[in-house]
């Protein structure tokens, strides 16, 4: 294992799992905080925690998150305002009728019902002049509401919506309401051909700005004396409404949730290894990132969870 690019004492069990954690041949960074400290802070293979990462589909959580402050100010009515009133003219014209009754709810969960952009489909989405209209145009393959079809035109729309709604970019929207309160910075990412900020992908952010977002949703949504995201809707965007069909974890509004080392750990994740993992009966927080380029499978999460749930287990005795 490369060396770490930064030095952080720990104690020697939380040591030997960052070693571990090194060993897994993708990782990048591993961070730890344990009641508001930052207890692990490690670099391998000449990666940073303070150097911008790719963090994949884990921008979906940080989407959901901008979409419920979007709620709070009233940008939103409600989860279950249908995609129909948001839109305006983004709404493809020959779209199924059924499409303007999708709520955003049902997007937030991945319950739309519309065909996946994700997995085979991706290549030829992200390759069409409008990524929106192409999302919404493909067929129902569910009734909207009921099972989950993972599919990251969902969370383009939202950040679509967004746009539309409140006048400003996806973007705008990050720095001000999110990146402003928790001092960090969210450099630009890749847009779609209309210049929407993809909604689900490719996001850059370091690791270190992401574990202060973890902490931010793990502290109720509070930064010190100020409310960033409402605990009302933190509390929502944890409700199971789904199942991943993959790992059989629980899926809200851009969280799984699983149970490790007998406590509840909310987590969001992206291709390749980038993890967030918040785990508030442990004062916990940890952040992984890795190698974002193919091949990579399920396997290779399955081997990080067994080190969060290392890290989990060692506060069992607290």
């Amino acid at each position: 294992m490369a060396s770490a690019a930064t030095d952080s004492p720990a104690p020697p069990a939380l040591e030997a799992i960052a070693e571990r954690a090194g060993d897994l041949p993708r990782t990048h960074t591993l961070l730890v905080a344990v009641d508001g400290d930052t207890v692990i802070e490690r670099g391998y293979r000449g990666h940073r925690v303070d150097a911008t990462a790719n963090i994949k589909s884990l921008s979906k959580t940080l989407i959901a998150t901008l979409v419920g402050a979007a709620i709070d100010r009233g940008v939103i009515d409600s989860v279950d305002q249908p995609i129909g009133q948001l839109l305006g003219t983004r709404m493809p014209p020959d779209a199924d009728e059924r499409v303007a009754a999708i709520t955003v709810g049902q997007l937030l969960s991945m319950q739309a019902g519309l065909e996946r952009t994700s997995g085979a489909n991706y290549g030829a989405w992200v390759a069409s002049d409008n990524w929106v209209d192409e999302a919404l145009s493909r067929p129902f393959v569910a009734e909207p509401g009921t099972r989950m079809l993972y599919s990251t035109g969902n969370t383009h729309v939202l950040s679509a919506i967004l746009t539309e709604t409140s006048g400003r970019s996806t973007l705008a929207l990050m720095r001000a309401w999110l990146a402003g309160p928790l001092g960090i910075d969210i450099p630009p990412w890749t847009r779609d051909p209309q210049g929407i900020y993809f909604g689900g992908n490719e996001m850059g952010i370091t690791p270190g700005a992401l574990l202060a977002f973890g902490e931010m949703i793990r502290q109720g949504g509070r930064v010190g004396e100020q409310q960033v995201i409402s605990q009302a809707w933190i509390e929502t965007s944890w409700r199971t409404r789904t199942h991943s069909v993959y790992t059989g974890d629980a899926y809200g509004y851009g969280w799984f949730t699983t149970e490790l080392a007998g406590v509840s750990a909310h987590y969001g994740r992206g291709y390749g290894g980038q993890v967030l993992f918040v785990v508030p009966e442990r004062d916990m927080t940890v952040v992984m990132t890795s190698d974002p380029t193919p091949p990579s499978d399920g396997r290779y999460f399955a081997r990080q969870v067994d080190i969060v749930e290392a890290l989990i287990a060692s506060r069992s005795g607290r």
